[in-house]
């Protein structure tokens, strides 16, 4: 364990000898770039966009749903066979031994 914490000591040291002057501090881990900025901008357009594929439900205590007939672009990250390396199955579930017989 002193191993590890010397180590990441050691780590913050040569971090805090790193010339920083001029560079813009980290607001969050994510796109800062302009383009990516206009992309999530949310506006009156988006904001219709995202009404137009809701429905509301229920005669008095009303619910609000995305529509059924939408599909959403997942940009293929979907496109996969999950169950695909699954050992074992049962129906659309897959099974994990607990390794207790």
């Amino acid at each position: 364990m002193l191993k590890t914490l010397s180590s990441q000591l050691h780590f913050v040291k040569e971090i805090q000898k790193v010339d920083t002057t001029g560079v813009e501090p980290l607001r969050s881990l994510r796109d800062e770039s302009q383009q990516a900025r206009k992309e999530n901008e949310i506006n009156m357009g988006t904001l219709k966009t995202a009404f137009e594929q809701e429905e509301s439900l229920g005669k008095y205590h009303k619910r609000i749903r995305r529509k059924h007939e939408l599909s959403v672009d997942t940009k293929g990250a979907e496109d996969w066979d999950v169950m695909g390396h699954a050992q074992k199955k049962a129906g659309r579930y897959f099974v994990v031994d607990s390794g207790k017989e």
